[in-house]
């Protein structure tokens, strides 16, 4: 017995915060099939999962290279278009289980300020662990969360968001 939690109950325990995650930095359109093959991957890797492994931030690490392929991928490819969308139109933004202009504002941050937000915030990882997934130190991850908060709050000055001290 490797002490270790059913597969089944991972994904239950975690799947919201990975779904979130995916979201935040691929937007509804993506975010689905990217949480699918984190848990694809991830279910093939388990077995080999130590036992006192942070279970959260190795899915969270996994959601992050997905989300880097799909965005790799859908930059290879052109996307036709009968008509141009509204610029205007946010129905998807409540997925992210946001305000829609607040989903809106997290989509224009830079990348690793979004994802620095989205793996912090989102899914409560530590700063060390973020700082893991996006690669270089805890304090870089923790200055990059810092400067796409301040965004956010200059996009909303009335808003509060949590931070910590």
């Amino acid at each position: 017995m490797t002490g270790k939690s059913p597969f089944e109950t991972v994904v239950s325990a975690h799947g919201a915060t990975v779904l979130r995650v995916c979201r935040a930095v691929l937007g509804p359109a993506d975010a689905d099939d990217a949480w699918s093959e984190t848990f694809l991957s991830a279910m093939k890797a388990y077995p080999g999962l130590s036992a006192d492994a942070n279970v959260e931030a190795w899915l969270v690490t996994i959601a992050h290279r997905k989300a880097i392929d799909v965005t790799r991928a859908a930059a290879r490819r052109a996307i036709p278009a009968a008509e141009i969308p509204d610029a205007g139109d946010t129905a998807d933004r409540g997925d992210l289980g946001l305000d829609g202009d607040l989903a809106e504002a997290l989509t224009r941050l830079p990348a690793r300020q979004k994802r620095a937000v989205a793996y912090h915030y989102l899914a409560g990882l530590p700063y060390t662990d973020v700082a893991a997934i996006l690669g270089g130190t805890a304090d870089a991850a923790r200055r990059a969360a810092a400067d796409g908060i301040a965004r956010l709050r200059r996009s909303f000055p009335g808003a509060r968001v949590r931070s910590e001290r």
